[in-house]
Parts: structure tokens; C-alpha cells; sequence
């Protein structure tokens, strides 16, 4: 993980942001990159031929939005024993653009998504999960007091999560303890936990299991509940091991985790 992209706006979460950023490169003495990520514009669609037209506010500076963005960047690390860091130069990109760019970047790190206007959108972290092939750490409001010392490891068996684990594997082999956690009833057919971890230890990663049932409560509020408990200052879990549609619909254990995550989540799908 020596290539970290942070993109950057105005939002109240950047600070957490950039801490968590910076706590993930030194672990690694990682070059950390920032870029203006543009907030949303109006879009016309045309349905005769389907043509889409962003049209930003008739007072639209880019060049004055990308300077603030730069500016909360640089007076973050100002005075601090930072990592490498630099700004890429140019226009903001918005959410389509930055999924594109984070495929030469070995990790995104992203604000949690808000309900709020102005707040970190879910849709810059899905362009990124479904676009770049890369994962995503997710940093919670606050900044975390500590980072990947404690990590556990959401399996559910799935493909996307045995995808998660591997980008991981890094701050696995790092980690002081590893709990690999399966909560019942939210499984697919696949490998069971003790499988999980008979393959960290093949990479030098000593992990304990762990099977709890849901016992009445949403999947994602049962993880970070249980998470919090083992201490954990890091979650891996693979994206939307459903399909995005159903999520929508019923919503699952992704959606509920992005709404309530108090500590750094590492994503992938």
C-alpha cells in the first residue's frame, strides 16, 4: 500500500479523513496524493438519444474550489512529522473520474457517507468500489485513536470478501490480533471460518475464529457491535456480496455498516 489517494472537498469529515490517511501510510511510508473531488452538479437527461449534460451553478470557480481543497490539505499536514504527500495538479474530478483514477492507486481512502448535502456521498464510494478494482478504507467521523492493531475480518464466505482479504493482506500481517468473525444467518456456501484461517496462516498471520449468532439485530449493526467489543480499530469487508438493487430495496449488512461505522472500514468488491 505505498500509493494512497485521498480525494478532498470541504466537508466537516476531512480531518478524519486525512488522519486516517496518514496513519495508513506510515505504516507503510506510503506517498499519500490528494485531489479536489467536485460536488455534485445538476444533470439534464435527454432521453432522444440518451445524452447526459452536467451543468454546474452559473457561479462555478473550479479553480477557486480546487485552491480551498489544496489549501485544508496542505494546513492538515502543516507543522506535522508527515508522510510523503503531494497535490495532483488540475481540475476537480467528480465521482466517475476519481473511480477511474483510483485504478493506479493501490487504495482510496474516503470519508463515511452522510445523508447530509455537503457531507461525504455514496456515490463517489461506490464509483470507486465498482470502478477501480481497488479497495476503499472508509474513515470513520471521528479520527480513530489507533489504527489496524486490532483487525477483524466480516467472512461470510463470499467471494468478495475472499477478494477483501486478499487486498489486505498488508495490514494483516501487521496486525497484533486477528478475529476472523462469522455472524450465522448471513453466510453464503463457501469456506467456513477455520478455513479463513488456516489460509492467513499460510501467509504468517496467526487468527482466531469466531461464530455469533444475530440474536434480533441488523447484520451490519451486529458486526460493529461485536467489533467494538474485541476492540478492533479496523473492519475488512467485502462490498455488497448481494446485488446492489437488492440492497436498495432491503438493504443488507454493507448499507448498515457505511451508516453506523465508528472505526476505519477497509472495503473492496
Amino acid at each position: 500500500m505505498k500509493t494512497i489517494l485521498v480525494p478532498c472537498d470541504q466537508s466537516d469529515s476531512m480531518p478524519s479523513v486525512l488522519a486516517t490517511a496518514d496513519q495508513l501510510a506510515s505504516k507503510f511510508e506510503s506517498l499519500i496524493e490528494g485531489i479536489a473531488l467536485r460536488p455534485v452538479h445538476v444533470e439534464i437527461v435527454a432521453p432522444d438519444p440518451i445524452v447526459a449534460v452536467t451543468f454546474p451553478p452559473a457561479d462555478w470557480n473550479d479553480g477557486g474550489y480546487v485552491a480551498k481543497a489544496r489549501e485544508g490539505f496542505d494546513s492538515y499536514f502543516a507543522g506535522r512529522q508527515a508522510p510523503r504527500r503531494r497535490w495532483k495538479a488540475g481540475a476537480s474530478v467528480d465521482d466517475a473520474g476519481l473511480g477511474s483514477l483510483a485504478r493506479v492507486y493501490d487504495i482510496t481512502v474516503l470519508g463515511r457517507p452522510t445523508t447530509e448535502a455537503t457531507g461525504p456521498r455514496m456515490t463517489t464510494l461506490e464509483g470507486v468500489l465498482f470502478e477501480s478494482g481497488r479497495p476503499v478504507l472508509i474513515a470513520p467521523p471521528k479520527a480513530p485513536a489507533s489504527f489496524g492493531d486490532t483487525i477483524v475480518i466480516s467472512w461470510n464466505r463470499s467471494t468478495e470478501q475472499a477478494r477483501t482479504n486478499a487486498d489486505a493482506l498488508p495490514l494483516l500481517k501487521l496486525a497484533k490480533t486477528v478475529v476472523v468473525l462469522t455472524m450465522e444467518g448471513i453466510t453464503v456456501p463457501g469456506p467456513s471460518g477455520e478455513q479463513c484461517c488456516d489460509w492467513l496462516a499460510g501467509h504468517g498471520i496467526n487468527a482466531r475464529e469466531l461464530t455469533l449468532g444475530l440474536e434480533g439485530r441488523k447484520p451490519g449493526d451486529a458486526l460493529m457491535e461485536e467489533s467494538l467489543k474485541l476492540g478492533a480499530d479496523l473492519i475488512i469487508k467485502g462490498a455488497y456480496t448481494q446485488s446492489r438493487l437488492r440492497h436498495m430495496i432491503f438493504g443488507g449488512a454493507t448499507s448498515h455498516l457505511l451508516a453506523h461505522a465508528q472505526i476505519p472500514v477497509l472495503m473492496a468488491h
